[in-house]
Formats: C-alpha cells, sequence, structure tokens
C-alpha cells in the first residue's frame, strides 16, 4: 500500500508542495438522481458527508505553479446503509482520483459521482474585512 502511494504521488506531483498550514480539497459531487451539482470542501483526515456517502481525505497535492497544472487526492469513500438496528458502511472507494482525468480513477456507483477540483491552504482563502 506505501508503495503505490509513493509512486501515485511521484506520478502526480514531480515536486509535492509541503504545506504548513492545513490543507483542503474542493470536491465536486454529482446526486444522478435529482442532477444536483453540489461543491464542498472536506479537510485533509476529517470526515464529510455527501448523501450516503461518508468521504475522508487522505492528501490533497498540487503542483506549484510553473510546471503543468495537476492537483490531485487521495480518496477514502465509505458508503453508509441503515439496516434496521445497526449501519452497515461498506468502502465503495480508496484511492488517487486527478482533477485532470477524473475518468482515470472514478468512483463507481450508480448514485454519485464525486470529483477533485482543486487543493487549499487556509492562507489560499481571502483575507476577512475588519469591522464587518
Amino acid at each position: 500500500m506505501r508503495a503505490y502511494l509513493a509512486t501515485a504521488l511521484l506520478i502526480a506531483c514531480a515536486t509535492p508542495v509541503v504545506a504548513a498550514e492545513p490543507v483542503t480539497a474542493i470536491l465536486q459531487g454529482l446526486d444522478k438522481t435529482t442532477a444536483r451539482i453540489s461543491k464542498f470542501e472536506a479537510p485533509v483526515d476529517k470526515s464529510v458527508r455527501f448523501g450516503t456517502l461518508v468521504i475522508t481525505v487522505k492528501a490533497c497535492v498540487k503542483r506549484p505553479p510553473e510546471e503543468p497544472p495537476e492537483t490531485t487526492a487521495f480518496l477514502q469513500i465509505d458508503e453508509v446503509r441503515p439496516g434496521g438496528e445497526k449501519v452497515e458502511t461498506k468502502r465503495v472507494f480508496s484511492g488517487w482520483m486527478f482533477a485532470s482525468s477524473p475518468a482515470l480513477s472514478a468512483l463507481e456507483d450508480p448514485i454519485y459521482d464525486v470529483n477533485v477540483l482543486d487543493c487549499k491552504t487556509e492562507s489560499a482563502s481571502p483575507p476577512k474585512s475588519a469591522g464587518k
């Protein structure tokens, strides 16, 4: 597993960016039953819900501006199914997703699609205006 992660990281980013601040992945989800598209943020190592999916971002890497653009994220996606007295959780995806090639490593689910759009650090967010 470690060899796979290291290889994917080298492919995704020749010069890894080390962020001193927390990294957040910007994801896009499609609910195929309602045709609604949602854009949401998922901090690294924190789970977020999208419908019946629980998405945990383990890593988010973005190439520096001087290199060809590429954003990748390692996601673990579980589906939560309520079943009577106990709740079942099933891992439906675990791997790297690439923003430039979403079909290369995609979540195969009949109801939901999830794609990586971007990675950002806390300093990348716009400054808050004082007094408002």
